[in-house]
């Protein structure tokens, strides 16, 4: 059990890169992926041969210009993430940690 983790970095200076750009995100949330934060979806992930299956559908989506990373984590390194929210107030800067939890994975029979 694990979280397929993908990250882009898409080109959006012209209208047809940010159209595809908007397009590759929205087929990302299609397939069941949500957004951890800007250019960073993950979606839950059973097995090694679901994970080549979702590698697949990534390729199948992806627009033609741009870098696109993906790899699997399992679910006890996804536990052991930490979420940082930072913020600067006046003079100094802190972090409060586990601020938002960490999405747990869910499992249908």
């Amino acid at each position: 059990m694990g979280w397929i983790i993908v990250m882009f970095d898409l080109p959006v200076v012209e209208k047809l890169e940010r159209r595809q750009a908007s397009r590759f995100r929205l087929d990302l949330i299609d397939l069941g992926y949500f957004m951890l934060q800007e250019s960073v979806y993950v979606r839950n992930c059973v097995s090694q041969e679901k994970y080549q299956q979702y590698l697949a559908q990534v390729r199948s989506i992806a627009p033609y210009k741009g870098i696109i990373n993906a790899f699997f984590i399992t679910n006890k390194q996804w536990l052991n993430s930490v979420s940082m929210t930072l913020v600067k107030p006046p003079k100094s800067r802190y972090c409060i940690e586990n601020s938002a939890p960490m999405p747990q994975q869910m499992t249908f029979w």
